[in-house]
């Protein structure tokens, strides 16, 4: 197992990720003498959903260790009963879930700031170390399964199964969607916007599903946090910006897994977008585990300008711009220089798939697999 960049709290906390990216490891290592109730459990969900106050006589009264209940959303009214026992007994809880839609549903306050919030991400290249592989992470992503399979095919059959049972257990039998093969053409549809501006309608258009189950199918991806949008950067602009949100999948592997390559598509097509997702997943575990506090966001001008990530936070401003290509040019400068001109204060880096580091005027020119194995650095 590798060593995570996250850090546990020393109070009760939430730890909230899509499923298989190891918050049941993490929290078995960090708290080795736990009292354990995995809700993935039939007899466990059964006993405790059925009656929540029977969590308070499963843990024996002089017991003072950490109680850790896994995919907590499985039984919302759970938290009540958490509630009670941090008040009354000075328990600690470690909650993992991966689906915060049945807590909003139930009314849940999460336990009213009693817990604090964090969340778990797959992988990222300065937790794997020297084991860390660029052109592996861009075909199967950072999940900890498909990192560890013996092979990339292994690894892509792993991801084909992750989203089948994503589908089946989370969709289908939590009632998200009464029709499961329209939202599995959805996704694939979906697949199709990643790093890309999104278009419900054209979305909706592609697997013939009208405009607002295609909203509500996109709610659905972001309730299981299997998907990010990002918002536009508008503060203090100067020029018109695009209002529309940015949309990718978590991880790279879970594009590739839907996002089928043809004859008829690019390379560009495919590589582009996962280098784009690579380095947005890694942005948003070393921000999010390090507590680093920046908001993230895409800039896009009406005219066409774009550039890929904007990090915004007390530590900065941030404008990073990738590209998969191994040379870089002229032109690709161009959003950049244009960002810089409206917001002097910020700083710039393009990030490519060559192997050397040199600066163009202001913007700093870094590879790839630096950029990933160096983080949180420069930020």
């Amino acid at each position: 197992m590798f060593p995570r960049l996250l850090e546990a709290p020393t109070s009760s906390f939430f730890l909230f990720g899509p499923r298989g990216t190891g918050k049941s490891s993490f929290v078995a290592t960090t708290f080795p003498g736990a009292q354990v109730f995995d809700l993935l459990q039939s007899e466990v969900w059964l006993e405790l959903h059925s009656e929540p106050g029977r969590l308070g006589r499963r843990i024996p009264e002089r017991f003072r260790g950490w109680v850790v209940i896994d995919e907590v959303q499985k039984a919302p009214a759970l938290l009540d009963e958490v509630h009670r026992l941090i008040e009354s007994r000075k328990l600690k809880f470690a909650l993992t879930g991966s689906s915060a839609r049945k807590l909003r549903r139930h009314g849940v306050n999460l336990l009213a700031g009693r817990a604090l919030l964090r969340h778990m991400h797959p992988l990222t290249a300065p937790e794997m170390g020297e084991s860390f592989a660029l052109k592996r992470a861009l075909s199967v992503g950072m999940l900890p399964v498909a990192v560890n399979a013996p092979s990339s095919a292994a690894a892509l059959d792993y991801l084909r199964a992750y989203v089948q049972a994503y589908l089946k257990e989370e969709v289908l039998q939590e009632g998200l969607s009464r029709n499961l093969a329209a939202f599995s053409r959805f996704l694939e549809a979906a697949s199709f916007s990643q790093g890309s501006v999104l278009n419900v309608s054209a979305v909706a258009r592609d697997c013939s599903v009208e405009r607002k189950v295609v909203e509500d199918y996109f709610g659905i991806l972001d309730d299981l946090l299997l998907a990010v949008r990002l918002e536009p950067f508008t503060r203090r602009a100067k020029r018109d910006t695009v209002t529309h949100k940015k949309f990718y999948l978590f991880d790279v592997g879970v594009f590739r897994a839907l996002r089928r390559q043809g004859p008829l598509d690019s390379l560009e097509d495919i590589e582009g977008p996962a280098a784009e997702t690579l380095v947005l997943q890694h942005l948003r575990a070393v921000n999010d585990s390090l507590q680093l506090g920046y908001s993230l966001h895409f800039w896009r001008t009406r005219t066409g300008a774009e550039v890929d990530f904007v990090l915004y936070g007390e530590r900065g401003l941030w404008a990073v711009e990738v590209k998969r290509s191994p040379r870089v040019r002229d032109g690709d400068f161009d959003a950049l220089r244009l960002f810089l001109s409206d917001y002097p204060e910020g700083k710039a880096m393009l990030v490519y798939g060559g192997s050397r580091r040199y600066w163009e005027g202001s913007v700093e020119v870094i590879p790839l697999g630096e950029f990933l194995t160096q983080l949180p650095s420069p930020f």
